[in-house]
């Protein structure tokens, strides 16, 4: 899926889109004109203006989103320039601290755990994660996305939930490309659960971290009776354990109607990589797997008992309490069926269908235990050619023993216009120079075939495993175990600590520095670097006082749970549009003074506004849908379809655990 195609294709395309885009815009004009009105100050107006326009370029994508929020940092800029013409003083924003989101805490730690990311997966554990996970959820979505949401969750709820989400996007995108389901239609779920997962602890998100800091703060104006205490580490626990719950349940309720139906990104092979071989060779096999039963009569067999008489080729196996076992060295013609035994099977359905009527076997619906080594990314059909000179001419497979020597799996053997296949005898046959064999192997074998002269390997199009340095395990686990003890244990700044973490992983050789750069989403960081300078400026100008004072002045005289859902919605609005920080430090004194004066709970007021702050699903301005729109694919429209109802869940749910809770 390419992102910036359909951009392009957006862009170009004349009529409706236009003209919705030219309608927008009015509307969008004719608001903002309407504030600038009301508006107390010229500095205001003018902020509400740059405000409204960044909304507009997020949701209708004139330009990427990307390209937009640079747009806006630039054109705040500029208002140093044309500030006596605009009716200002100074700039909206010093022209000095106009960068500063390029060096702030946010951006630097983004880049530092997409390193680390990177770099566990170079060593192979995100792959084991993934395979693990495709074990035990096989490969239908709705038992794949709970499984990654809720260990997301998890995760987020002592660690910063961007650094969750980037530490599990290479685990998410092997598991795309192994169960073909597309990175789309997993990433969404999981980064929204990440975000959800912020509000399980205390120390889950910033706001959380902070709230108990501006609770003493505010205590010092109040009254003694009047005195909040502060919050446990798990006081939180029973409101975010249910938005959790909301979040993945809302995704595999709905998830088949709110997520983009892409195609998957990362199969290399094709959608359908049996095609090609059935048109050219005529072979019509699929992948199955099947379980013997205790009762079976095929245990105590042998495969060369049954292979060629019932036209199956086994091509991975796995016996009771052992690893699966497929590739060179493991699977021969003398291997026994023993009771329990889990067979990965390259048939045609007929005669499948057959070979499990005679024995009793069970049929799986679906790859189970062989989903990961019998991916479409990590084996499949190919071609092979036996050259001239080659050592194997008159020999037959089962004098070299082909699948135990070489790993692959012969299905097909073409010779003078006809293909032989299985049934056929084909290994029995002696090869010929010119003899084109259509054989199931894994692609890491087939790029060690392709240096072999004994063969020349005619399928050039297929997955090249990436260097994976599992000899660096070691070094990768401990410099993330520093990294995390360091943000989990001390008080120092999280960049500082994350990037000790990434430092560790080049340092020690698990990345090359320039691998530590291609691992970076340069998009991610601009688009997030660029947005703090308006988020400055709402806040330093005092728009957003105005807004809140503006809103409340509507809710003030009305029961207590509408003044606390306004303060929870005027916390979400603030929150798509500034750092979730300064939106918590903004609003919770201006929380607790209206719960004052309501009779209500000032500390149930600062904590809806504290985790509030997590509703940030509907644009992707929040640092883990920023990180996640660029692998998924995503555009505005697709945060705006999934994340509308998310907000609206998040805020009913919040409301009523809140007040059953406390």
């Amino acid at each position: 899926m390419n992102t910036l195609a359909d951009e392009d294709q957006t862009i170009a395309k004349p009529g409706i889109i236009s003209l919705k885009q030219i309608i927008s815009a009015a509307i969008f004009l004719a608001f903002a004109l309407y504030l600038a009105t009301i508006a107390p100050t010229v500095e205001i107006a003018w902020v509400i203006a740059i405000l409204i326009l960044t909304i507009y370029l997020f949701v209708f994508e004139v330009v990427g989103v990307d390209v937009a929020a640079i747009s806006v940092m630039v054109l705040l800029g500029l208002t140093s320039l044309f500030a006596p013409v605009m009716g200002l003083e100074q700039g909206l924003v010093d022209n000095r601290h106009l960068f500063d989101g390029f060096s702030s805490n946010a951006v630097i730690s983004i880049i530092a755990v997409m390193i680390i990311g990177a770099g566990l997966d170079k060593t192979g554990i995100m792959s084991k994660v993934a395979a693990f996970i495709l074990n035990i959820g096989g490969t239908t979505e709705k038992r794949i996305i709970p499984i990654i949401s809720a260990t997301v969750g998890f995760i987020s709820s002592f660690m910063q939930n961007v650094g969750a989400a980037a530490l599990f996007l290479p685990v998410v995108s092997r598991i795309s490309a192994r169960s073909g389901l597309p990175m789309s239609r997993l990433l969404m779920p999981m980064g929204f659960t990440a975000i959800l997962g912020g509000t399980l602890t205390m120390v889950g998100s910033s706001p959380l971290i902070l709230l108990n800091d501006l609770i003493l703060t505010s205590n010092k104006a109040l009254p003694a009776e009047q005195q909040m205490e502060t919050w446990g580490l798990f006081s939180v626990t029973p409101v975010g354990f249910a938005l959790i719950i909301t979040g993945i349940a809302y995704f595999v309720i709905a998830g088949h109607f709110v997520l983009p139906k892409a195609e998957a990104e990362s199969s290399t092979v094709g959608s359908d990589p049996m095609a090609y071989f059935h048109d050219v060779y005529g072979v019509d096999y699929s992948l199955s797997e099947v379980v013997v039963p205790d009762d079976s009569p095929l245990i105590g067999k042998y495969l060369d008992d049954v292979e060629t008489s019932y036209r199956v080729r086994v091509i991975a196996f796995k016996r009771s309490g052992e690893e699966s076992r497929m590739g060179p060295g493991t699977i021969a013609r003398d291997t026994e069926i023993q009771p329990g035994m889990v067979l990965g099977v390259v048939s045609d359905p007929y005669d499948l269908a057959h070979f499990i009527e005679k024995y009793s076997l069970k049929l799986r619906s679906e790859l189970r235990t062989f989903s990961d080594a019998l991916a479409p990314t990590k084996s499949g059909i190919a071609e092979l050619v036996i050259p001239p000179g080659s050592n194997l001419i008159g020999k037959s497979a089962r004098d070299v023993w082909m699948r135990k020597t070489y790993g692959i799996s012969t299905i097909g053997l073409h010779r003078d216009g006809k293909t032989m296949r299985e049934g056929d005898d084909i290994r029995n046959i002696p090869f010929k120079a010119g003899d084109t064999l259509v054989v199931h192997t894994a692609w890491n074998v087939l790029e060690r075939i392709e240096k072999n002269r004994d063969f020349v390997v005619i399928t050039t199009e297929y997955p090249r495993e990436e260097e994976i340095r599992p000899h660096k395990v070691i070094p990768a686990l401990i410099a993330f175990s520093i990294a995390l003890s360091m943000v989990l244990f001390t008080d120092i700044r999280l960049s500082v600590a994350l990037l000790t973490g990434a430092m560790g992983m080049v340092l020690s050789g698990v990345l090359s520095i320039e691998e530590a750069y291609d691992s970076v989403s340069w998009k991610t960081v601009f688009l997030l670097a660029s947005l703090i300078p308006l988020g400055l400026a709402v806040e330093t100008s005092g728009t957003a006082k105005w807004i809140a004072d503006q809103v409340l002045m509507v809710v003030g005289h009305m029961p207590i749970w509408v003044i606390q859902a306004s303060v929870a919605a005027l916390a979400t609005f603030f929150t798509l549009v500034m750092s979730n920080v300064g939106a918590t430090v903004l609003l919770v004194p201006l929380a607790i003074n209206i719960a004052v004066g309501a009779g209500a709970s000032p500390a149930v007021f600062a904590l809806t506004v504290a985790i509030a702050t997590s509703n940030s699903f509907l644009i992707p301005t929040h640092q883990v849908n920023a990180l996640i729109m660029g692998p998924g694919g995503y555009k505005v429209r697709d945060f705006m379809k999934a994340g509308g109802i998310m907000t609206v869940l998040f805020l009913l749910v919040m409301m009523v655990m809140l007040n059953l809770v406390f």
